[in-house]
């Protein structure tokens, strides 16, 4: 079974940071006490999480990511739904991510878009009143029913 929990500022942070030491290799730090969490669950184990800050002017997302038994099952792109629903739910005028090089497809599959590049990452953004969870922007299926063109 598939679940996803909210950690908001000041819970207990054990399971995102789990995911995030097994993904990024990095453990707790500063961003953790004004960020929010979301870890999806399969079967009870955290499989993925993502957190949401805010930081000048916009909400932004990051540490994004799958740990590697998990892979290959929708779980990261479950987790950037909900990040930028909750985003949404806030009434953001913006969403912001730094992607690393590579992974911007992902992000750009659900609106994000290049605002500027790095040494090693991409800053992407979203309108707020662009979000579209509904539908994959990037979807190739012509006779798709929810497909927007």
């Amino acid at each position: 079974m598939i679940q996803g929990k909210w950690f908001p500022q000041g819970a207990d942070l054990s399971d995102p940071i789990s995911v995030r030491r097994d993904v990024f290799s990095r453990g707790r730090d500063a961003l953790d006490d004004g960020a929010q969490n979301v870890v999806v669950y399969l079967d009870g184990v955290p499989a993925a999480a993502g957190r949401l800050w805010w930081e000048d002017g916009a909400f932004r997302l990051g540490d994004i990511g799958v740990s590697a038994p998990f892979r290959g099952r929708l779980l990261g792109d479950l987790v950037l739904r909900l990040l930028l629903f909750k985003a949404q739910e806030h009434f953001a005028r913006e969403v912001r991510l730094r992607a690393p090089f590579g992974t911007e497809g992902f992000f750009a599959r659900l609106g994000l878009r290049e605002v500027s590049r790095g040494e090693s990452e991409t800053e992407m953004m979203i309108p707020g009143e662009e979000i579209d969870l509904d539908t994959c922007r990037a979807c190739g299926k012509k006779d798709c029913p929810k497909r927007r063109d």
